[in-house]
């Protein structure tokens, strides 16, 4: 298990939200990275130097400091699509190989390089920028129905990372709840989503819309 690429963002125009850009443009970059915890919500400070988000309102902030993707799952996309897709297409910050990313646990601890310790706090919802970056129309549904979305990970220990960095899972809690089953529950499969209460992880923002779509 290891990291393939680290990516960080460049600002490009964002037609598809009516903001004034995005940083889903995700490029891989020489040497190392620092990766610090980068504090609530709402500033469009994320985890890796360099980078931010600019939809402040759902972007950003501790529980979503950095965003990891399978390169596996983007070679089975590469398949389905029929074109090729460049480790950071998807807007992720790590690129990973060897890990199963939407296999990982809500609270899921990984140890990258020998010093940075990030933890799996949720899953990507799709949304509107990333459909138009990708120029595939539908393409919000067609991600919805696949079921890998990819993880967010908070920062608990910070320091630098760099591509071919070895990850290494240190902690996994006791229960069931995988990124997969977040995304599920989230999006296509409401029965599901008393399940994610027991992830103590899961970001308090997201235990607070579970209670009320249960609550009906």
């Amino acid at each position: 298990m290891k990291l393939l690429s680290v990516n960080v963002g460049r600002p490009r125009p964002n037609p598809w939200k009516g903001l004034g850009a995005t940083g889903i443009d995700k490029q891989p970059v020489d040497g190392p990275v620092m990766v610090t915890a980068p504090g609530p919500k709402g500033t469009g400070e994320v985890g890796l130097a360099g980078d931010r988000v600019y939809d402040v309102q759902h972007h950003g902030g501790s529980d979503q400091a950095v965003y990891a993707y399978a390169r596996e799952d983007l070679d089975g996309w590469e398949v389905e699509l029929g074109t090729r897709l460049a480790n950071g297409v998807f807007g992720e910050n790590l690129t990973t190989v060897g890990l199963d990313v939407n296999g990982a646990l809500i609270g899921e601890r990984w140890r990258i390089g020998s010093v940075v310790v990030l933890e799996v706090s949720c899953a990507r919802i799709p949304c509107a920028t990333f459909q138009g970056w990708l120029q595939r129309e539908g393409w919000i549904t067609r991600f919805t129905q696949a079921a890998v979305p990819g993880a967010y990970l908070r920062v608990l220990e910070p320091g630098s990372i760099r591509a071919g960095d070895p990850v290494e899972i240190v902690h996994r809690p006791d229960h069931e709840v995988t990124v997969e089953v977040v995304f599920r529950a989230m999006t296509l499969e409401p029965d599901q989503l008393p399940r994610l209460l027991v992830a103590d992880a899961l970001p308090e923002a997201e235990r607070a819309l579970v209670r009320r779509r249960i609550s009906g």
